[in-house]
């Protein structure tokens, strides 16, 4: 990191960023602090969900992903449609994100994120997913057969599925036939959903019942801080509203709850975007979220004050930081993700005794 020195913006005025809480080996490899921690629960999939999960890893070790799981593409998307299972590869990519910055971490993060190449059916699967889908079968339970994998890589967190059935996105899109810009269609999978040309109007599971996870709804339940995004938004973020059990949670819980925006729009999904549209749409899909702190990267926010009112109506406050990499592409930085997350934890939180 270096160079500028991150910083926090309440809108309004700017709040120095101090020392991030640096995690301490624990036994197994598993992060720990000095005295007691936040409890963390973070919500999304894919890359957005790795960025979070990178970051929140370094400022707490009592932390826990739930991942959507309605992914029909790539390796994921043959290993659904040929043995029935579940979709591994966003569980794969947050186990990958939670493995440590050591040796053993990083090598396994690398193995098990590592896709064969070969003219056979081994073709572009990824080894962890073969892995995961493998104690699946051999042990008959998702969550147990998650945390073994996590406990092989010296995981810094726990990785669990939003639901245990296979779920189908589908999206309205209007537009998606370029030839009739003004049709609004249902268009089926995620991946499609997630690169189509057109304007998703909403999205919607398949079943439109899905069952959560008992220990993704008890973890929300019982969090300091939930984490929302950043990621594909209709695709990775928005289903997790969409999962009855876990929306309840979502919205009964006394933990606090911050949505970390995207840095850019994404190519189809959202193209064309503004920051205070996400919150448009988010709204749309779960009008009952009630959300503390919308944080969003100060380059991305053309608008504080248009922003600063569309949080507003999740009762929430706007934090601008600089959160970006300093290549010029719109990914998340580590460290300064993290030190945006421990400066919103610590001013934001609930007085507890693990502040």
């Amino acid at each position: 990191m270096t160079g500028r020195t991150p910083r926090l913006i309440r809108v309004g005025r700017v709040v120095p960023v101090g020392r991030i809480g640096r995690p301490v080996e624990a036994r197994g490899g598993r992060p720990r602090r000095r005295g007691t921690q936040p409890k963390v629960v973070a919500l999304g999939g894919g890359r957005g969900l790795s960025a979070s999960l990178a970051a929140l890893r370094r400022i707490t070790g009592d932390l826990t992903a739930v991942v959507t799981v309605a992914d029909d593409g790539g390796s994921s998307g043959r290993l659904r449609a040929e043995l029935g299972v579940l979709p591994p590869g966003d569980l794969r990519k947050a186990l990958a994100a939670l493995c440590g910055d050591d040796d053993w971490g990083q090598t396994w993060s690398r193995v098990i994120q590592h896709r064969f190449t070969s003219h056979g059916d081994l073709h572009d699967h990824a080894l962890g997913n073969l892995l995961i889908v493998a104690l699946w079968e051999q042990l008959g339970d998702h969550v147990q057969a998650l945390d073994l994998v996590g406990k092989l890589l010296g995981a810094h967190g726990r990785v669990l599925p939003m639901s245990a059935v296979p779920l189908e996105l589908q999206a309205l899109v209007k537009g998606h036939d370029p030839e009739r810009p003004e049709d609004v269609e249902t268009v089926r999978g995620q991946a499609t959903v997630a690169l189509t040309p057109g304007e998703v109007q909403s999205v919607h599971l398949v079943p439109n019942d899905p069952p959560a996870v008992p220990e993704a709804v008890e973890a929300v339940l019982d969090a300091d801080w939930v984490v929302l995004g950043p990621g594909s938004w209709f695709s990775s973020v928005i289903p997790h509203l969409l999962v009855p059990q876990l929306l309840d949670a979502l919205t009964e819980t006394k933990a606090r709850r911050v949505l970390s925006l995207n840095l850019a729009p994404q190519p189809g999904e959202t193209e064309g975007f503004s920051p205070q549209r996400h919150l448009e749409v988010l709204g749309r899909h779960a009008p009952k979220l009630a959300l503390d702190v919308v944080l969003a990267d100060e380059a991305a926010v053309p608008d504080r004050e248009v922003l600063t009112e569309a949080a507003k109506r999740f009762g929430a406050a706007v934090e601008l930081a600089p959160v970006a990499r300093r290549d010029g592409t719109p990914r998340h930085d580590p460290e300064l993700l993290a030190a945006a997350y421990d400066r919103i934890f610590r001013m934001h939180g609930r007085i507890g005794p693990w502040r």
